[in-house]
């Protein structure tokens, strides 16, 4: 499974260490960039410093976000002598180098390259000449700008293929980066959208397999959900239940695997029916997507199976509507595969 990785900022640090100190010791990656030129000061150098070296002590994997203005800024010799002086465990080398420098790198540190503009062939030789080489997306502060789904699939299939491990952003959703404060998402669907959703969506339809929040902030109960999805590969998914069928919360279910693609069918229906062997009808009315429902008597020896609707269907009098999911959270219902499990939640 893949695991959230964070992005810290100097100009934020002190807002971000209480989450930072309470994730201590996870051996999490972590993103710092190191040429903001909005950040540069007379004491920047000490402070990144001081930032990197507790970062380090707390077992954080740091990836320096560098460029030729770091390497001028911070008065090393090469990336390498700035990586040991600061700890850092891998380098994203963001513009300004040559390949035949990437390449040489690559066999002194891992690297991590820009996966929107690295060609895949040349990606491929630094794996196959021994170097440590991941591929990290740009994250897109200005909103329209971020990628498109086919751009992103695109690349990050040919990069996989090159023997690449590929690592993308998503946006936060409590304090957010500026000067903006728009969100921090590779993909521009994703812009606004709350962290657990883009992270599934990410993790399940495109395959990454790390992934970082871009912004600051993200919420305690956001990085429950994605926790919980990490370690137990368990989605839960917001939804609204009605009368009886709020007893479903917090339930663990399996999406069958034979269910087509515009339904997930609930294997434990019959497991966890809190509605007894009868399901009066009630409440047929129409289904569209996102619905969650219920086969009542008329449908017989289906009475009590449970569904939601990934698509628009019309009323039937054998299927009662028991609640909904609603957007944003209907992509998060979309990342649930076949023999996937999750859970419905009241929030």
């Amino acid at each position: 499974m893949p695991e959230l990785g964070r992005s810290a900022y100097l100009t934020s640090f002190e807002s971000q260490r209480p989450a930072l100190k309470r994730d201590a010791g996870s051996a999490s990656p972590l993103f710092l960039s190191l040429h903001i030129s909005e950040e540069f000061s007379p004491g920047y150098c000490a402070r990144a410093e001081e930032v990197c070296r507790w970062l380090r002590e707390k077992g954080y994997r740091v990836i320096g976000d560098v460029s030729t203005k770091t390497v001028d800024q911070f008065g090393q010799p090469d990336l390498v002598g700035l990586a040991e002086a600061f700890g850092l465990w891998a380098l994203r080398i963001d513009y300004g180098f040559s390949q035949e420098e990437i390449a040489a790198l690559a066999r002194r540190i891992p690297v991590v390259l820009n996966a929107s503009t690295t060609s895949p062939g040349f990606a491929g030789e630094l794996v196959r000449s021994g170097g440590q080489v991941m591929a990290m997306h740009n994250f897109y502060p200005r909103p329209e700008t971020g990628l498109d789904d086919g751009f992103f699939r695109e690349t990050t299939q040919a990069l996989r293929a090159a023997g690449l491990q590929v690592l993308a952003f998503i946006p936060g959703d409590e304090e957010l980066r500026g000067p903006l404060h728009l969100g921090l998402p590779t993909l521009e669907r994703h812009r606004g959208l709350p962290p657990s959703v883009c992270f599934a969506d990410l993790a399940v339809n495109f395959g990454v397999q790390d992934i970082f929040a871009g912004d600051p902030g993200i919420s305690r109960r956001e990085e429950e959900r994605i926790r919980r999805f990490c370690q137990e590969g368990v989605l839960e998914l917001p939804a609204r239940l009605e009368g009886e069928a709020a007893a479903l919360y917090g339930k663990v279910f399996t999406n069958r695997v034979d269910s087509p693609a515009g339904l997930i069918r609930f294997a434990e229906s019959r497991t966890y029916s809190c509605f007894g062997g009868e399901v009066a009808p009630a409440n047929c009315a129409a289904r569209p997507q996102g619905t969650i429902t219920m086969d009542n008597s008329r449908y017989g020896r289906y009475s009590g199976e449970l569904q939601l609707v990934l698509q628009d269907l019309p009323a039937d009098e054998r299927v009662n509507v028991a609640g909904r999911v609603e957007e944003p959270y209907l992509l998060l219902a979309r990342c649930i595969s076949r023999g996937g499990a999750f859970c419905l939640t009241p929030d």
